[in-house]
């Protein structure tokens, strides 16, 4: 029987103090179902999208292992690794450790690259219980001889869709190579391809297997659209979002996703000439100025962050309130993954997409993917009717067409009818998605969760 509530999990004490502190009663589906599993040793298979929980779905059980069964660390080793894509959700993820472990004692450490390799040495030096990491600057101190992974019981590969499409592949299979036959292993992705099936063969034993919402659900409560523009316009509409959004209320926070690295610079600059607070963020900031980046958008000091999808699932601001796809993504799955920065924390959210006649493509899979047509936004004089009907001329019969031809469509997949009961905590942060309300008398309960 899945257990509906976290003190109904056989959870150490520890952790359950903790829960309660955070106010989280209530389990997400995924942590519902993987907690028990993991809890038995069992390796596992799951299929979940960025807010689902999962983080605290693998960190919950891993923190329960490691209080009850201390062991003494050996020089440079790990006892849990976790490998992550990107820095900004290594950073993520340690920081879920941090808090649900607040009263567990363990020892913790981040390797990334972007940084002097010096002080990461030096906390691998004694060794630690929780290693999450990157695969990169990983194998870099693994050659150098500053770290050991000959005494990982617990490994978890999280994003691994994401992992991929970096091309970390070779980098993971070498890391796998390295850690002992005898481990708990947890493989976590978005999207199950043949690529990713073949490699959690290889990795698993005989694993549990947990699938939560389908890769093509976009986030409940987050109004899309699409504006067909013309190239040359989209900078202009982009300006007046801006200025509609810098009048939005609590949520002005804007994320402007760019196609390239080069693009997001540009567009940064150009914004913040025209008298916006723009920052940029992408592959080719070092750490530090991806940090302070990230710091000054999080307190509203630069309002307007342009992005590129490196940034799809490694900023979580609960404040977002639009999203703006300057550019169309050329993969669609990243399309959800963009969108899914706004809407977080229970608040509502709003995405505005641009296509010009050269992404027609573009959109069409991301309608395939998402199974709805992306409601059209034609309130503006840049809305350009003939790219309308050209768009309309190739897609007419392809794809569903639920959506209205102006205003926005709220998804909401899988919501009771009984109100909104907050959703708390996620991997990815602590507050997202929403749950069901108990009967009729108006109350909430709060839940680890989030939706995607």
């Amino acid at each position: 029987m899945t257990p509906t509530t976290f003190e109904a999990l056989p959870l150490a004490a520890p952790l359950q103090r903790a829960l309660r502190e955070l106010e989280y009663t209530v389990p997400s589906p995924i942590q519902a179902q993987a907690i028990p599993l993991l809890l038995e040793g069992r390796d596992l298979l799951g299929c979940a999208q960025t807010g689902t929980g999962k983080t605290a779905g693998f960190a919950l059980p891993i923190l329960h292992a490691l209080h009850e069964k201390p062991r003494a660390l050996k020089p440079k080793s790990a006892r849990t690794l976790v490998l992550a894509p990107t820095r900004e959700l290594a950073v993520q993820v340690a920081k879920s450790f941090t808090t649900y472990g607040k009263h567990v004692r363990f020892r913790q450490t981040l390797i990334y690259g972007g940084v002097g390799q010096n002080p990461q040495v030096s906390a691998m030096r004694p060794g630690v219980d929780i290693l999450v990491a990157t695969p990169g600057r990983l194998l870099d101190l693994i050659e150098q001889r500053h770290v050991d992974l000959s005494g990982v019981e617990f490994f978890v590969l999280d994003e691994v869709d994401r992992m991929l499409d970096m091309g970390f592949l070779r980098d993971v299979k070498k890391i796998v190579a390295m850690i002992p036959q005898q481990r708990q292993s947890l493989f976590f992705s978005a999207t199950l391809a043949p690529n990713i099936v073949q490699l959690a063969e290889a990795i698993l034993k005989n694993p549990a297997k947990v699938s939560i919402e389908p890769q093509t659900t976009t986030a409940e409560r987050i109004v899309q659209t699409v504006a067909f523009v013309q190239k040359e316009h989209k900078r202009h509409l982009l300006e007046v979002l801006l200025k509609e959004q810098a009048g939005a209320g609590e949520a002005k926070l804007t994320i402007v996703f760019s196609r390239t690295k080069h693009g997001a610079n540009k567009l940064a600059k150009g914004l913040t000439e025209a008298g916006f607070h723009a920052d940029a963020i992408h592959g080719n900031k070092s750490q530090a100025q991806r940090e302070k980046a990230l710091d000054r958008f999080r307190k509203g000091l630069t309002p307007v962050l342009v992005a590129t999808d490196v940034a799809a699932r490694g900023v979580d601001v609960k404040d977002v309130g639009l999203v703006v796809n300057y550019d169309l993504p050329n993969e669609p799955e990243a399309y959800v993954h963009r969108i899914g920065r706004t809407g977080r924390a229970g608040a509502d959210g709003r995405s505005v997409s641009f296509c010009s006649e050269d992404e027609f493509d573009y959109l069409r899979e991301i309608e395939k993917v998402i199974r709805m047509a992306v409601p059209r936004w034609n309130d503006h004089h840049w809305h350009a009717e003939s790219l309308v009907e050209r768009y309309q001329r190739g897609v007419r019969g392809s794809v569903p067409h639920g959506g209205s031809s102006g205003g926005g469509q709220r998804q909401s997949q899988g919501r009771s009818s009984q109100g909104k009961g907050r959703s708390q905590g996620g991997g990815r942060s602590q507050g997202e998605g929403y749950a069901a309300t108990g009967s009729g008398s108006g109350g909430r309960r709060r839940a680890v969760g989030g939706r995607r």
